[in-house]
């Protein structure tokens, strides 16, 4: 997809009717985010049922510790995806490598720092959320493992974003597929030691990890030069892989609040994981397992957020900031009818999702009643979230992120902290939709009494 090519495709998206575009830029996502979503699971899936719940509590336990990391690679795509989405709208591709070059420089910059910080303290890591002792011995050598593999991994993820900027979420559904199809051969190859390859334990999700995120790296190296991609690492992106400080500034002004939320969110999570290993073990597998369907559910709901802001960004760049009020309606439809009917097919078929990654009946059984606690309020999440990302997409990011990062710390903490003192491991669970419904009426009542009466404009 050449620059003129995508040119006139984006004038002819810009013809849909506005729930069709929708459909076209969020039906590749979801189906990515599922992907991403599902090599996970069927990770977590081998390491459950080949390892045992010790090993599958292992690899859960290190799941806030990546998601704080990764959250400094997000915001930094959330900025540079906005200022892309408005370079593209107004038909700038030369913009578009300039923020991407930026973009992907700050991405490697960090990643080189996580994975010294993360692999030089692992273990004191561990140790400080609490990890149950007979876990520890098996959880070091697989989270220093995953940090050290940090570079690649977040350069990968940040790609894809910074693609889905130009509305082009269908080279990263691709490149997902090799990367789910790679890590569901090599785990348990890895595990079994078939193919000749060495038996590594809970290790092989890791390894298997690293192989995968690898060649899908490769995949879209080759594959975005042969269609000559906005994006493709060609001569002209490999000489804006620099930082402008100019565009630096824009980025770190709208990825920053972003990342500052996904901080506080992992974070949040890690004194959540804190209680929950104080339960022990089978508490500490019950919290991953109920994680995998969680995420299903609010990986939809968050790509629905991302497309109302792709295309809020895009409309502003062209000139039609009139459109954001629409493209708003349409997401909250959305969220109503993708995440409400995935709520629905999770409380059907909770018990059967929770035996996938569980063997121990009590466990199951746990997993089950927290999944039931919280499940419902991923709805109110995505509506939440398609507010704050339409507001993102004019460069209004610093009230809408103060007002989920005061929930997070202000009201799921404390909660989480209270009720589980009164009502034991559930009370950790109740806490997310205290949370999600207060983040939906403060985020609406900003929404609709302040951002609607702001004028819109361009940033590049």
């Amino acid at each position: 997809m050449n620059d003129q090519t995508a040119g006139a495709a984006g004038t002819a998206t810009m013809e849909r009717p506005l729930w069709r575009r929708f459909l076209v830029f969020l039906g590749p996502m979801i189906l990515a985010n599922l992907l991403q979503s599902l090599s996970g699971t069927l990770n977590n899936v081998f390491v459950g049922q080949m390892l045992g719940t010790q090993a599958l509590a292992a690899v859960s336990g290190l799941f806030p510790i990546l998601f704080f990391f990764i959250s400094l690679v997000i915001g930094i795509g959330a900025g540079a995806s906005v200022l892309i989405g408005q370079a593209w709208g107004a038909r700038e591709p030369h913009k578009v490598k300039a923020i991407a070059g930026t973009a992907l420089a700050l991405g490697l910059l960090l990643g080189a720092a996580v994975a010294l910080f993360g692999g030089a303290f692992t273990e004191a890591l561990l140790a400080a959320l609490g990890t149950p002792a007979d876990v520890m011995p098996i959880a070091v050598g697989y989270a220093r493992t995953m940090m050290l593999a940090m570079p690649g991994l977040l350069v990968f993820i940040l790609l894809t974003q910074l693609m889905r900027g130009v509305g082009d979420t269908v080279t990263p559904l691709l490149a997902l597929a090799i990367s789910t199809a790679v890590s569901c051969v090599l785990t348990p190859a890895f595990i079994r030691g078939w193919f000749g390859l060495p038996q590594l334990g809970v290790t092989s999700a890791a390894a298997a990890a690293i192989a995968s995120f690898t060649s899908a790296l490769c995949f879209l190296a080759w594959y975005m030069r042969w269609r000559r991609h906005p994006l493709a690492p060609d001569r002209e992106l490999l000489r804006a892989l620099r930082i402008d400080p100019r565009l630096l500034k824009l980025v770190v002004r709208i990825g920053l609040p972003t990342g500052v939320q996904m901080i506080f969110i992992s974070l949040a999570e890690i004194v959540l994981l804190k209680i929950v290993n104080g339960y022990g073990s089978s508490a500490t597998a019950a919290y991953g397992a109920v994680n995998q369907v969680v995420n299903y559910v609010q990986f939809p709901a968050l790509s629905i957020a991302i497309t109302a802001s792709i295309l809020g960004a895009q409309a502003i760049g062209a000139g039609h900031s009139e459109r954001l009020r629409a493209i708003t309606r349409t997401g909250l439809t959305m969220n109503l009818a993708v995440t409400g009917s995935l709520v629905v097919l999770g409380y059907l078929f909770s018990r059967h999702l929770m035996a996938l990654f569980i063997t121990s009946e009590p466990v199951i059984e746990l997993a089950q009643r927290l999944l039931h606690i919280m499940l419902w309020s991923s709805l109110v999440f995505g509506f939440a979230s398609v507010l704050g990302g339409v507001m993102r997409a004019s460069g209004t990011v610093l009230v809408p992120t103060a007002i989920s990062v005061f929930c997070i710390a202000a009201i799921e903490v404390p909660s989480a902290l209270a009720l589980s003192h009164q009502l034991g491991i559930d009370g950790v669970w109740m806490a997310y939709p205290i949370t999600f419904l207060a983040m939906l009426l403060l985020q609406g009542l900003y929404y609709q009494l302040v951002w609607r009466k702001k004028k819109i404009v361009r940033m590049v």
